[in-house]
This record gives structure tokens, C-alpha cells and sequence, in this order.
């Protein structure tokens, strides 16, 4: 299938416009593919980057941005990581690798002429984990940063499931969502149907059946090719054999010292009092509160989510690029 029949596939409109898109070549050891873009306004001074979660998500469900950003003025550019939505997916397992995405994102800013002057990196969920790498391999590169709905480490982010999210659930429920992932039997229906009562009260406070057209075409999309390895089979915390089971960067954050936000939520599946310590961990750290929402709080809490994001960007300081 080409690149274009799959953007008719994922936005159900033959019509959508593609103005701004552009194909990126990008290096990896396994050869070189390309991953796609599209930019939205033109501010040459503020430019975000926007890194989806996953892995292996598409920028879809981020589509939220077009309500605020542009009446912001805020230039921004939509992404799906190498593997994910329109980019090139290879069948290539080596490449799922956390170094190598960074090292993706660095060369998708450089072929888009972004630099210190202006480039703002932001991720959501695992774009989170991919933003706070980037940043203390590249961050002479960076104007501002936004961590959003992601803690600092996977291995708190699994106690926080385990010990808070999971005993909200029927222990019965729990028992059967662990032996679907046991099986490898993701798929099968009644894993969804398991999980449903957690999704609609820590990914998007809302029914379901109601949850907005970029979010239930994200999560249509997600390439579990990546998700699996990375994450894990499990939707409560990282299973112990993924890659990203033991990642930790708490006692890094010191050496980001440019102007970041952290975003939690009230109900997140990420711990927000972790979230806000990760704040003041950070040299010039601030903390966006959502208290009603959720892990998709550009949905659920929306004034407060791109309220507190656009004042964050509209007040970084210059910076010479």
C-alpha cells in the first residue's frame, strides 16, 4: 500500500488537504527510509515539534492542536515516528530502539531547518520518554521542552499502576487482562472489552463509543510491531521484558536546563505528584496541572491543557540559534 493510500485509509476523506507535508529521509542501520511530516503556520521565532506516544502511535489523536495553536500563533509540525502512521514501516525489529529514535528525531529537525532560535520539542506519553532523551543528548539544539502526561521513570510508572490504578479494578478483571497478555491474546476482544472501565477513567474520561475521531484513529493505528517490544503486551504499567521496563532518568533531569513544562492530570495513568516533582527537579521547570483530566487531557481538560501550554510557549525567552 502506498504512502498516500494509507492517508486516504486514515482519514476517511479524499479531500483532506496536505498542505505542509513533506517526506524526511532518515539514516538508520538498516538503511534509509523516510517519515512524514506536516507543518501547520508560519511563526520563523516558535516552532514545536510534536512527538506522539506509543510507541508506535501516529500523530492523530494530537490533532487536538489545530483548536488552539494556530489562533496562538504558533508554528507546529505533526510527525509519526518511523514505523508509525504514514511513515515508511519496515519489518525491521533492531530499529525499535530508543537510541535510534533520538538520533531519528535529530536528523528530522535538521532536514526541517529548526534550531535553538525557535525549536520547541514536545512529547506526549512515550513521545515523553523520546523528548526527555533528546533533550540531554541535544539540548544546545532546544528553545523550550514539554513533557507531557510521562514520568521520569518506567519502573514508578509500573508501581503507580500496580499499586494504585490496578486495585481500582475487580481483582478478577485484573487476573483475566493478566492472562490475555500471558497468552499473547491482545487482540482478542474481550481484552478491550476488560479493559474499557480504565480507559474511560485514566486515557479519556468519556464513554468510549464517544471519544473524538483523531483519538479512535490514533489508537486504530498503533503498530504493535513497536508497541509490544517497547512497552510491553500490557496496558497497566511495562511488562518486565520490554525494552523501556527499566528506564530512568530521575536523577538526570538537573542537566535540562532549558525552560521545560510538565504536564499531569489528575486522573492520568502516570503518577502526577511524580509528574510535579519532575518539575522542580528540572532547572527551569514549571508544572501544568489538569485536574480533570486524564492521560488525554488535551481532550478531557482542554481549556486548562492549551491554555497552560500556549502561555508556556508564547512566554519562553529568546534564545540565539
Amino acid at each position: 500500500m502506498s504512502a498516500s493510500d494509507r492517508y486516504l485509509d486514515y482519514s476517511g476523506r479524499a479531500d483532506r488537504p496536505s498542505g505542509g507535508v513533506r517526506r524526511v529521509p532518515v539514516d538508520t542501520p538498516s538503511g534509509t527510509f523516510t517519515v512524514w511530516t506536516k507543518r501547520v503556520g508560519n511563526n520563523p521565532r516558535l516552532a514545536v515539534l510534536l512527538l506522539h506516544g506509543g510507541p508506535g502511535a501516529t500523530h492523530e489523536y494530537l490533532e487536538a492542536c489545530d483548536s488552539y495553536l494556530p489562533a496562538a500563533g504558533i508554528e507546529y509540525y505533526y510527525y509519526d515516528q518511523l514505523g508509525s502512521g504514514f511513515s515508511d514501516q519496515p519489518d525491521e525489529p533492531s530499529l525499535w530502539d530508543l537510541d535510534r529514535f533520538v538520533d531519528e528525531v535529530e536528523q528530522v529537525r535538521a532536514a526541517l531547518g529548526l534550531g535553538a532560535g525557535n525549536f520547541v520539542l514536545y512529547g506526549q506519553s512515550w513521545g515523553g520518554i523520546l523528548a526527555t532523551e533528546y533533550a540531554l543528548a541535544h539540548q544546545d539544539q532546544l528553545r523550550g521542552l514539554v513533557i507531557s502526561n510521562m514520568m521520569a521513570s518506567a519502573p514508578a510508572y509500573t508501581a503507580y499502576a500496580e499499586q494504585v490504578l490496578m486495585p481500582e479494578l475487580d481483582p478478577a478483571v485484573v487476573a483475566e487482562i493478566k492472562a490475555l497478555e500471558a497468552a499473547g491474546d491482545i487482540e482478542n476482544p474481550r481484552y478491550l472489552e476488560l479493559l474499557v472501565p480504565h480507559y474511560e477513567r485514566h486515557l479519556l474520561r468519556m464513554p468510549t463509543e464517544s471519544w473524538p475521531d483523531p483519538v479512535q484513529r490514533g489508537l486504530a493505528h498503533i503498530n504493535p510491531k513497536i508497541y509490544v517490544p517497547m512497552q510491553g503486551p500490557s496496558e497497566l504499567g511495562m511488562s518486565a521484558q520490554a525494552k523501556l521496563a527499566r528506564w530512568d532518568r530521575v536523577g538526570d533531569l538537573h542537566r535540562i536546563t532549558v525552560p521545560t513544562l510538565v504536564i499531569g492530570a489528575r486522573y492520568d495513568t502516570m503518577d502526577p505528584a511524580h509528574m510535579e516533582m519532575m518539575s522542580g527537579l528540572l532547572p527551569q521547570g514549571s508544572y501544568l496541572y489538569c485536574p480533570n483530566g486524564s492521560h488525554l487531557a488535551m481532550y478531557d481538560d482542554q481549556e486548562t491543557y492549551f491554555a497552560g501550554l500556549t502561555a508556556f510557549l508564547g512566554g519562553l525567552p529568546t534564545r540565539q540559534g
